[in-house]
């Protein structure tokens, strides 16, 4: 299962650049009818994946021994616990797609163009290495500790990119790879053992319910990255460099301690 895993988010990193090639492309073009066609390309790859999951064999729901629980993931507090640390460690995604790009074009005087090569070498490390990465990370404890080595990653990864404000553009371009390359690993960590925890943590008869539940921790993501990293990272500079990736750190070492938490009423693998 953890090499599956690894497998689909390689394929997702890998899809997500294409798409953000073909974008590029039709903003080049600038054109009422490329940005249609661009919409009506994106609907229908929506359409292609329901084509693929209509093809998927059905599967018996596993019997509950407890009886139908609805709420059973909200009352589970560790459960919680973790996908509010684990929704605040996915705000790293965003780091390198949102705050990055601003950061370069307006704080550093490296050229425009190195945002899509900074982009480059975190898809390309993605695709060719969480597969890799990912093997051993099996069971909660371990899990617990590749999501602790991520947040110190974070924090390096983000230290060396606050440094690229003042430098020459050639040494403010290799600052920045040389810390996305960090944060990326710290990225690879992350994912691995955020994937582990989201099954493992959730009985095998809920896994649907408990997987609604972490999408909150995706969603706490999306809501709260853009305005949190706008501020800290644009704003305040170098200093909210630091203390966002202070937050990651933070939230690392914590995901630990919620995984032992949770192993007192559950059986977390090796």
């Amino acid at each position: 299962m953890p090499r599956f895993r690894s497998y689909l988010r390689s394929t997702a990193f890998l899809a997500s650049t294409f798409g953000a090639l073909a974008a590029g492309v039709v903003i080049q073009l600038d054109s009422g009818s490329a940005y249609r066609a661009l919409v009506v390309a994106n609907a229908l790859t929506f359409l292609g994946c329901a084509a693929v999951v209509l093809r998927l064999p059905a599967l018996e729901p596993l019997p509950s021994l407890t009886g139908s629980d609805r709420w059973l993931a909200l009352r589970d507090k560790p459960y919680v616990a973790f996908v509010v640390l684990d929704g605040v460690l996915w705000i790293q995604g965003e780091v390198v797609t949102y705050a990055l790009p601003l950061w370069i074009v307006l704080h550093t005087h490296a050229p425009r163009w190195f945002t899509g090569v900074a982009l480059a070498v975190n898809t390309v490390m993605v695709v060719l290495l969480q597969v890799r990465t990912s093997r051993g990370v099996v069971g909660g404890p371990v899990a617990g500790r590749a999501t602790r080595r991520a947040g110190v990653a974070f924090l390096v990864g983000m230290a060396v990119i606050a440094t690229a404000p003042g430098l020459p553009g050639w040494a403010a371009a290799t600052v920045v790879a040389v810390g996305v390359a960090v944060h990326t690993v710290g990225s690879l960590w992350h994912a691995a053992g955020s994937l582990e925890l989201r099954f493992r943590l959730a009985p095998a008869h809920a896994q649907g319910q408990y997987s609604g539940v972490f999408g909150i921790g995706t969603g706490l993501c999306y809501t709260v990255a853009p305005g949190l990293l706008g501020l800290l990272c644009l704003d305040w500079g170098a200093p909210g460099w630091l203390v966002m990736g202070g937050v990651f750190v933070v939230a690392g070492l914590a995901v630990p301690l919620v995984v032992r938490w949770a192993g007192r009423s559950r059986e977390l693998g090796a």
